[in-house]
């Protein structure tokens, strides 16, 4: 009776798992429109359909590029309506593999009965490598040579950087770089990728399932451990404690480490000196901002690849790209963005596009560039009241000089990266607490007069948008 009972509550968890990828499609044509589903949604294939996770396959990688950056997040509210489970979903590029496309595919799942620890199911459904972020797509610049270098040797030679500690800002490849050593090792070695957060997320879940003995093997037999965005275990002391230990154990067997992260090593506030020591003792590499050169050839290699995907040329002319490159202070991640959006007007407007086209499509890109100096809003704010500069900048305590000279120095607080001793040096050589006061000051009447108010967001908006 058991037994019976047992196999049809497995048989009904299977069935409850499956999505109807016919009736799935029906929906996002609803949900989205003829036109959007038709030119995007149409040829999406269910590759493989886990508990909580599913990847679709997509034709190439610039259709990919594109769904994710406009339609993903709904995409995953449509699959929740489906089967509310699905928490992640992920995009492959299928090309001309064959994908069982119309059909339900059933879930990844061990026999019924047989245990799999929670840590192991979760490392299959979330930390992936990514097959499209590889070596031979990582576009090589000045900003990021040494890293791409470094990366390189630790492939043909392992631990002969260990760790390796690749840094930098937001959207500026290093996610990119440390799938593509993971990838290129996998081929040999076992590989585990993951984020801190999921490290993070796996090591609570443990010790409230008192599975800690599985966690501590599962992320130290790895031959090459690979953790994104260490910077996520700040001020956290148990994760720190644990990672600490987990780093130990692979180093001293010899594992290959790879670190990314957002800062330097010794930048590494709220982290135990003990491990900003040993994630400073292999090879520390940084990845600068993009400079015009690798701009332009990642604008290049993008117009290749959407060439190649749709066998049609771009209307966009070299001097079109080279004002992008040019022009646009921004990220790889950001700039990848601009592009798709400078395509898209492109294509429906069915037009070569001009500079001017350009500025006017990317004018909320270039409001945001501005470049705020302390001069500049010097100049604006003694314009604003109407006197000298220099009367407003010299040694004089009258009040038709000293509040808007406190005023400026608030702004230039409040609107620049510089710091106190070089505004107050900006402003006759003042004392920073000289600034200190007038921030406060300001801060303080902004907020009871209303007038004061009006005048400081006026003057914002002069300074930011003039």
């Amino acid at each position: 009776m058991e037994e019976t009972s047992l196999k049809n509550s497995s048989s009904s968890f299977i069935e409850e798992n499956l999505l109807n990828w016919n009736s799935v499609q029906r929906d996002f044509e609803k949900a989205f429109g003829t036109e959007v589903y038709s030119s995007w949604l149409k040829d999406l294939s269910l590759v493989k359909e886990y508990n909580h996770y599913v990847i679709l396959g997509v034709q190439t990688r610039f259709f990919r590029d594109w769904i994710t950056s406009r339609y993903a997040d709904r995409i995953l509210n449509e699959l929740k309506r489906h089967k509310l489970s699905i928490n992640r979903l992920e995009f492959k590029i299928v090309g001309g593999e064959k994908v069982l496309k119309g059909k339900s595919i059933t879930s990844i799942a061990a026999p019924f009965g047989k245990k799999i620890t929670q840590i192991t199911d979760s490392v299959l459904n979330y930390n992936r490598l990514n097959d499209s972020l590889n070596f031979d797509n990582f576009v090589i610049g000045k900003s990021n040579k040494i890293a791409f270098l470094s990366a390189k040797k630790i492939c043909d030679k392992l631990s002969i950087y260990n760790p390796l500690f690749v840094y930098g800002g937001v959207g500026l490849g290093k996610t990119h770089l440390i799938n593509a050593i993971g990838l290129e090792l996998s081929k040999n070695n076992s590989v585990m990728f993951i984020s801190a957060e999921r490290f993070m997320y796996q090591f609570i879940k443990s010790i409230k399932k008192n599975e800690m003995v599985s966690f501590k093997d599962f992320f130290r037999k790895a031959k090459v451990f690979i953790i994104d965005d260490i910077q996520f275990i700040r001020g956290k002391e148990g994760l720190q404690e644990e990672f600490f230990h987990t780093f130990n154990s692979l180093f001293e067997k010899s594992a290959q480490i790879v670190i990314s992260c957002d800062r330097p090593p010794n930048k590494l506030d709220k982290v135990q000196d003990r491990i900003r020591s040993r994630l400073s003792g292999g090879l520390v590499v940084d990845i600068g901002a993009p400079d015009f050169d690798l701009k332009l050839n990642i604008l290049n290699k993008k117009i290749e690849e959407f060439q190649n995907s749709f066998k049609e040329n771009l209307n966009l002319s070299k001097e079109v790209i080279e004002f992008i490159a040019k022009d646009t202070k921004s990220n790889i991640r950001e700039l990848i963005g601009i592009f798709n959006r400078i395509v898209a007007f492109s294509k429906m407007s069915n037009k070569s596009l001009s500079i001017n086209d350009c500025k006017i499509i990317l004018k909320d890109v270039y409001s945001s560039n501005k470049i705020i100096t302390i001069d500049r809003i010097q100049n604006i704010t003694s314009n604003f009241y109407s006197i000298n500069l220099e009367e407003m900048l010299s040694q004089r305590r009258s009040r038709p000089l000293a509040r808007p000279r406190q005023i400026a120095m608030y702004l230039a607080k409040k609107l620049t990266t510089r710091s106190l001793p070089e505004i107050g040096r900006k402003f006759a050589n003042r004392d920073h607490t000289t600034v200190i006061h007038a921030v406060k000051t300001i801060d303080k009447l902004s907020q009871s007069n209303e007038e004061m108010k009006k005048n400081i967001d006026e003057l914002k908006s002069i300074i930011l948008n003039d």
